[in-house]
């Protein structure tokens, strides 16, 4: 049998319940659903430090946040680690391409790829004046520089008038054709034309939607405009009191305060759901035409999600489910992946640095010493076992610091600032509207889960723990030291 391909599609800010095959009551994605109709689904895949930086370092390396350092999100440091997934993939003889967002450090650092053309969506500090031309966005951004050639010397992104981080959304305002949804496919496409016939690939086709700006091809917006959708959920635990200062505010982190802004919110987010998953569709068929699909492993994922008004919070960072919980489907044939059932739904927990050892796993090629994932593999074919008991996630936040752990089951959550703690029974209080930390029913469960965690920090840098007990108000930056550094109070 030929070597299998891999082609790893890859998304930004998507939540874990947005697809039709994942019971979403209002986002279609025929082509998603399919992709999980011919695999496995993991329905507790989480990303243990949702946001873009440090998800995409789990994602290269392999590793937990402890050891990968990147804790938050901190533009400007170097990645420089000595295995990574396209590296480890590259030397098991793949050729390795990577089609979209990268997002490290610096911006052209190919991290082991043989080649990536690159689009990172609008990266504030790779945009500023005091940048240098060879690192500016607008010079080695590959999507910028086409759209410029295509468009004219103007043209840009922003266009939209909408930002990156903004809940306020609208549609495309050039021909679809420019969308960089579309350009990735296309770029995607045009890599499978133009490679080696006799090599097998890696492809990593990296979307930046649905990440803001919330800026589909009109015709996606006209599939929700008059749609009647699901409000967002709100806990009864949570308040208003960030709702009611920055409600008004365009980027905050609370979303809109008017439930008109929040419905359109929800349509360009669902919009940009749907664009993207059709996109998707042009991909598999291109794999069709080209005859590579019955010889490839498709896997799909996010960096981590989006509240988009949950318990009145947007963006991510935060360990609820919105922001914490991505999808993740394993998708081939029986040729591919020995022993599956097509079509079943995994309930163990799976992280982003689990995808390194998987991909390293099905090409039987070593697993370095420094990569803490598991491979899932072994989940395909057993989908009612399990690699890990619970996750440790976290984000440095300032106010809102946190670190969690999640099991099938439910959720502990620790504000490190401020020593705030929350329980969630996730497996029947998926929405996590009801905190049930101070029920006397799970006072057990808490105090175990409280133990774990305690027992986790203890030799971390911060100061989380003495061992005996978690300490709130510690210095939490996000990037960690270096073996051997203090960090300063």
């Amino acid at each position: 049998m030929k070597q299998p391909n891999i082609l790893f599609i890859m998304t930004d800010q998507m939540r874990g319940d947005c697809m039709g095959f994942a019971g979403h009551p209002d986002v279609k994605t025929p082509y998603l659903d399919t992709l999980a109709s011919r695999g496995v689904s993991f329905e507790n895949a989480y990303s243990a430090c949702p946001s873009c930086i440090a998800a995409r370092a789990a994602l290269h390396t392999g590793m937990a946040q402890e050891h990968h350092r990147r804790t938050g999100y901190e533009d400007g440091i170097p990645w420089d680690y000595p295995h990574t997934m396209a590296g480890e993939l590259s030397k098991a003889g793949y050729y390795t391409q990577c089609v979209g967002k990268m997002h490290v450090h610096p911006l052209r650092n190919y991290l082991g790829f043989h080649n990536v053309e690159l689009h990172d969506g609008y990266l504030h500090c790779a945009r500023y004046g005091r940048v240098p031309w060879q690192e500016s966005q607008r010079n080695a951004d590959d999507y910028f520089h086409w759209l410029k050639q295509e468009k004219g010397i103007d043209a840009d992104v922003t266009d939209t008038g909408l930002e990156c981080n903004s809940w306020v959304a609208r549609p495309w305002i050039y021909e679809e054709k420019y969308h960089p949804t579309n350009w990735v496919t296309d770029r995607s496409i045009d890599f499978l034309r133009r490679k080696d016939p006799g090599k097998p690939f890696f492809l990593m086709a990296s979307y930046l939607r649905p990440h803001p700006p919330f800026d589909a091809p009109q015709y996606y917006f006209d599939l929700y405009k008059d749609k009647k959708l699901a409000p967002p959920a709100v806990g009864t635990w949570e308040t208003q009191e960030l709702l009611k200062s920055q409600g008004r505010v365009f980027d905050s982190k609370c979303g809109p305060i008017d439930e008109e802004l929040i419905r359109q919110a929800q349509i360009g987010y669902y919009a940009c759901i749907t664009h993207l998953d059709h996109q998707i569709g042009r991909l598999i068929q291109a794999l069709v035409e080209y005859e590579e699909y019955d010889n490839t492993l498709i896997v799909f994922t996010s960096d981590h999600g989006e509240e988009l008004c949950d318990h009145h919070m947007f963006r991510k960072s935060r360990p609820y489910e919105g922001s914490a919980r991505i999808p993740m489907i394993i998708s081939g044939n029986e040729k591919l992946l020995p022993g599956i059932t097509q079509g079943t739904v995994c309930s163990s927990i799976v992280e982003l640095r689990d995808i390194m050892p998987t991909f390293l796993d099905f090409v039987k090629a070593p697993v370095p010493d420094s990569v803490d994932g598991k491979s899932m593999l072994p989940l395909v074919s057993h989908p009612e076992k399990e690699i890990r008991p619970y996750l440790h996630g976290e984000h440095s936040y300032g106010p809102y610091s946190n670190h969690w752990l999640a099991s099938p089951e439910d959720k502990f959550i620790w504000y490190s600032e401020t020593g705030t703690e929350q329980y969630f029974r996730t497996e029947e209080d998926p929405k996590e509207l009801k905190d049930e930390i101070g029920n006397p029913a799970y006072a057990s469960r808490i105090s175990y889960l409280r133990s774990e965690l305690v027992n986790m920090l203890k030799d971390r840098p911060e100061g989380f723990s003495n061992g005996k007990t978690l300490i709130p108000g510690r210095p939490y930056p996000p990037y960690l030291p270096q073996d051997g550094q203090d960090m300063e109070r």
